[in-house]
């Protein structure tokens, strides 16, 4: 298990029985992500692949401390007073989890360029962002600059949050958020959606 200073002492209290993601399933999964960039040098490729393995570690070990915590509250009486040492361990994981957020970007940020580091974030959120953003477009040709800034705006926080989700259906569920909020823009700015995604649907058949 590959854990970054900061993050091994408060993540002690894991069980040593969590379960762990295959290293094997870990590599496959980055090497994956990192294809599109086609990194030539393989010195700097292996480095981000492991600051990449090494976040995906993180990650579980905290999500697992999360729903672990969480069980054992959910078990607990309703009515049974939880002792103050118990409040902040969620909360605890929430903030590991952010700071694991920045510092993984930080070290991507010392290997690679941005549109480098976007090729990640949008790999490792299965690029949800310019698949949803390019739809967008699409549906509603007569999006203003301003109303296009804001929904990638929102897509962009999306992919942050859902960056850190646990599972496929998780990172998803982030992204189903956020569209629900851009459509209730789009609604409010006069947009008749269900006219224009047939009036969409209508053109790709053309």
């Amino acid at each position: 298990m590959i854990l970054m200073g900061a993050v091994v002492a408060s993540t002690a209290q894991i069980p040593a029985d969590r379960d762990v993601i295959p290293e094997a399933t870990l590599l496959k999964r980055v090497d994956k992500i990192l294809a599109p960039m086609q990194i030539s040098d393989s010195v700097k490729y292996l480095h981000v692949r492991k600051v990449v393995v090494n976040q995906y570690q993180i990650l579980n070990d905290l999500q697992r401390l999360r729903f672990e915590e969480q069980d054992r509250l959910k078990q607990r009486k309703a009515d049974t007073p939880l002792a103050v040492s118990d409040l902040p361990i969620i909360p605890k994981a929430d903030s590991l989890l952010r700071q694991a957020h920045v510092r993984f970007l930080d070290k991507l940020g010392q290997m690679l360029t941005e549109q480098e580091i976007i090729s990640i974030k949008n790999g490792m959120t299965y690029g949800v962002l310019p698949v949803t953003y390019d739809a967008y477009q699409k549906m509603i040709p007569s999006l203003s600059a301003g109303e296009k800034m804001q929904i990638l705006d929102w897509l962009t926080e999306a992919r942050e949050i859902a960056m850190d989700a646990s599972s496929s259906d998780a990172k998803h569920q982030v992204f189903g958020k956020y569209k629900g909020r851009i459509n209730n823009y789009l609604s409010a700015r006069g947009y008749d959606l269900q006219a224009e995604r047939k009036a969409w649907e209508e053109r790709q058949k053309k």
